[in-house]
């Protein structure tokens, strides 16, 4: 039995636009992704997507439920403060979306905001120095990476503005010291790519070090020209855009589910 069916979860299909349907399959798709990639905490991170046409209403994931279970109908669709705007009968992680809403009410080019808590990220985060230029994959996130030092569990508004000047105007990768990751796209496709690459990234970092020789490090010069090398690579349209249509058909291999 597929999750929508097990949790017995009504259709929204004809109740929101088609803009906002569209927008919930691709967000329970990344939910779905996270999971396969074994990037979920039990229900203890978040993705949150920007309501097309609308600059303070976004969606969620509904607190209680593993990712391999969310689908399109069970988001919950929340206002700026994280207050629910539907009738769900789930709860909204309120930790969740105090990082989540400083970033969308200040970066209103970001659709999507993405954070985990996975053994890798976490362990880097945790490294004094950081990302260290030392794979392809590093290139990317550090010609666009922040970091923010870590607060407590994030629960309290006064944190809000610093961790908006850490991430500053531009930034896509976001490193929450000895807490985790995050990433932010214009679509949810490119933060899930980012988000893939920062993972990848932290991967490489653990393991490398883990050898206990001496490292070789990129020349910065090619760091500061990373933005055109991936632009090149990706001909133009996005990695997102190129690499989600793929990652959809792998998920309705074995669950298409989340589409409900």
């Amino acid at each position: 039995m597929n999750a929508a069916a097990a949790l017995k979860i009504p259709s929204l299909k004809n109740e929101v636009s088609a803009e906002e349907w569209q927008t919930r399959v691709n967000l329970a798709a990344a939910y779905r992704l996270v999971a396969m990639f074994k990037w979920d905490d039990l229900v203890f991170t978040h993705i949150s997507a920007r309501v097309p046409g609308s600059h303070d209403s976004f969606l969620i994931n509904p607190y209680g439920l593993m990712f391999e279970e969310i689908t399109a109908s069970s988001l919950i669709k929340i206002d700026a403060q994280g207050n629910k705007l539907d009738h769900s009968p789930y709860d909204v992680n309120p930790a969740g979306f105090t990082i989540h809403s400083a970033i969308h009410s200040s970066r209103h080019d970001a659709q999507c905001v993405m954070h985990t808590h996975t053994l890798n990220g976490i362990a880097v985060s945790a490294q004094k120095a950081g990302v260290l230029p030392i794979s392809q994959q590093s290139i990317f996130v550090l010609s666009s990476l922040s970091y923010h030092d870590y607060e407590g569990v994030a629960l309290r508004d006064d944190e809000k503005p610093r961790l908006v000047a850490d991430l500053g105007v531009d930034n896509n990768y976001l490193m929450l010291r000895n807490h985790g990751l995050l990433t932010l796209g214009r679509t949810i496709p490119d933060a899930f790519l980012a988000m893939y690459l920062f993972e990848t990234v932290c991967t490489i970092q653990v393991r490398a070090m883990a050898g206990g020789t001496e490292l070789t490090q990129v020349d910065p010069r090619i760091i500061a020209g990373a933005a055109e090398q991936a632009r090149v690579g990706t001909r133009g349209v996005g990695g997102g855009a190129l690499t989600w249509p793929g990652l959809l058909r792998r998920l309705d291999r074995s669950d298409a589910s989340y589409a409900s």
